[in-house]
């Protein structure tokens, strides 16, 4: 009798032991469910600060790029003012010290114009007359024709000859139009019945390039 009450509470004691468990894992799973309704964390909002330092700092290359540009603009406006005003100095702007072929251009010319104007016999003052007025223009023309009727006289009462040789006609400035000359003379003056004379002329020319040849507009005797 005895036993069979022990049997007995051994059986109630076994199973209490397996159903206190039970009550523990639900325990151990309710904060897990706990944990699992509760929403993620959002993210931090940005600050209107940390929005205006981003902007900045965007903005810093542009404004550098631009300020990069100007100073460069403005580097390039000096330079070209400068080479301007270094190709404007008197001593480049003279082509007669740049420009070998239109220095020889406006040497020889006047060479020959005064050879030809300052060179007359008695029987060809008419021709010498009408070279001058292709020759020469302005003041140098006007100059020339006051004088020119005195000597037409005297050569054909004197048997006068005159004949002009430019020894060296040298450059000293010259622009794209205009050009100014010294120059140098031998004359020889020929009387019928007499010896030969020589006399020596130095000038002062000025010429302007007129429909491509160059046209004597003023002389000054030095």
């Amino acid at each position: 009798m005895n036993t069979d009450v022990e049997e007995n509470e051994d059986t109630e004691t076994a199973k209490a032991a397996d159903e206190k468990p039970e009550p523990a894992r639900e325990a151990a799973k309710e904060p897990a469910r706990e944990a699992a309704k509760e929403p993620a964390p959002e993210p931090p909002e940005q600050t209107d600060d940390g929005d205006n330092g981003a902007r900045r700092e965007r903005r810093w290359p542009r404004v550098l790029a631009g300020v990069l540009v100007v100073a460069l603009l403005a580097a390039g406006a000096v330079m070209y003012a400068a080479g301007r005003q270094l190709r404007d100095t008197p001593a480049t702007s003279n082509r007669a010290l740049t420009d070998s072929a239109a220095t020889a251009q406006v040497a020889g010319e006047v060479t020959n114009a005064l050879g030809k104007v300052f060179s007359y016999s008695p029987d060809g003052t008419a021709a010498t007359k009408a070279s001058a007025q292709k020759l020469l223009a302005g003041k140098a023309l006007q100059q020339y024709a006051a004088l020119f009727g005195q000597v037409e006289k005297q050569s054909a009462d004197q048997k006068l000859t005159l004949t002009t040789h430019v020894v060296r006609a040298g450059v000293t400035r010259l622009t794209p139009d205009s050009a100014h000359l010294l120059v140098f003379l031998d004359q020889v003056y020929e009387r019928k019945g007499r010896a030969a004379s020589k006399a020596a002329a130095q000038l002062s020319v000025t010429a302007r390039l007129r429909e491509g040849h160059w046209t004597i507009v003023e002389i000054t005797s030095r």
